[in-house]
């Protein structure tokens, strides 16, 4: 379910475009990931120090109310453990089937509920997704603000995050546009 959704939304723009196809990279990312759903860690190599380093990725499925375990997940969620001690919520997904009707909002607000939901500082979204704008107005009414933007993502910080965590975010990107969503 995980790679049919993350190629579907990669396809449309949700996600790094190059999860789509069937290249070396994506293959490569759906195997670290599913070493990180059997393991809960996701190895990667450290931009900085060009060391490989193994970073905690708790993920959770997503069934609306009313359906159980017996029936095929409408969404999940990874979060990705921060230098911190808190979270960036790193990749979810709801499928395509279940969107509208209130149902993207019932899958934040449950990942959001989470241990590591509850301290989730960051969260980025693809600039180019046609889901942005509303993915942005969920986020500001769960207590996140849009503080900038690199060349594919924008960058959220919740309202209570530590201050130096989110200037040290403030200081990678860039503000937003002034056409862009709030």
């Amino acid at each position: 379910m995980l790679r049919s959704l993350i190629r579907k939304s990669a396809a449309e723009g949700s996600f790094d475009r190059d999860l789509a196809g069937e290249t070396p990279e994506a293959e490569e990312f759906f195997a670290k990931l599913k070493r990180a759903l059997v393991t809960g860690y996701f190895v990667e190599t450290d931009a900085r120090t060009g060391r490989i380093d193994t970073v905690a990725v708790p993920g959770y499925v997503f069934w609306p109310d009313g359906r159980n375990s017996s029936t095929a997940p409408a969404g999940f969620g990874l979060f990705r453990a921060l230098e911190d001690g808190g979270y960036e919520l790193w990749l979810a997904g709801l499928e395509f089937a279940e969107r509208g009707g209130g149902m993207g909002r019932s899958l934040l607000s449950s990942l959001l509920a989470t241990p590591p939901g509850q301290k989730t500082w960051v969260v980025r979204i693809a600039r180019e997704s046609r889901y942005g704008a509303t993915v942005a107005h969920l986020l500001d009414g769960l207590g996140f603000d849009v503080v900038g933007d690199t060349a594919r993502l924008r960058w959220f910080v919740r309202r209570d995050a530590p201050p130096e965590l989110a200037t040290r975010i403030r200081g990678g990107t860039r503000a937003p546009s002034a056409g862009s969503v709030n």
